[in-house]
């Protein structure tokens, strides 16, 4: 079966979800400056990253295609927490995690026949984290790539004591909203 789209993405864990909708496609990642603007916004920070992805992919591999890209942020007060620099940048996340409210926006920037995009927002309440639990986890290795410095769906899945929202999206691809821009541009999701 030929591809259905272009994951604008290298991302394993985006990969995964679209296998769980049976989705077919080819990965062609980009690599876009992440550097969230002055007094940006995290919805408009997300949207803004989720478009450039999938516009830059348009440029190389034109637009026959229809192409989707995603971006999430973790946040917790209005601070945008990306992935970790180095260790002492993902202690500092999940430090700052410990205990608290956070929020995990992701957009979806699916360009097909037109351009369309979709973001789902996840409330993500974390237990207190000991330094002793927050050291064993970096050692681990699990937060290098995460934004946040925490993977839901991996061994930080034990500090999240509750969640209001999409649990794909916290992982990466909002399933539910991914299938609606999907069925707009006239993408099968069905496999029938």
């Amino acid at each position: 079966m030929p591809a259905q789209l272009i994951l604008a993405s290298a991302s394993p864990r985006r990969q995964e979800l679209l296998d769980q909708i049976q989705v077919t496609y080819t990965i062609f990642p980009v690599d876009i400056d992440e550097t969230p603007l002055p007094n940006e916004a995290p919805l408009a920070y997300v949207q803004r990253l989720a478009a450039e992805k999938s516009a830059v992919c348009a440029t190389f591999v034109g637009k026959t295609t229809p192409i989707l890209a995603a971006d999430t942020a973790v946040v917790l007060d209005s601070l945008i927490l990306g992935k970790p620099k180095d260790k002492e940048d993902g202690l500092a996340m999940l430090r700052l995690l410990s205990g608290k409210t956070h929020q995990v926006y992701t957009a979806i920037s699916l360009r097909g026949r037109e351009h369309t995009q979709a973001v789902s927002v996840t409330e993500v309440t974390f237990r207190p984290l000991t330094e002793k639990e927050i050291q064993a986890y970096w050692q681990g290795g699990e937060p290098l790539d995460k934004a946040g410095s925490y993977a839901i769906q991996g061994k930080g899945g034990l500090f999240v004591a509750s969640i209001t929202g999409s649990f794909s999206g916290v992982v990466g691809l909002p399933l539910f909203e991914t299938g609606q821009l999907l069925a707009e541009q006239g993408i099968d999701t069905t496999n029938e």
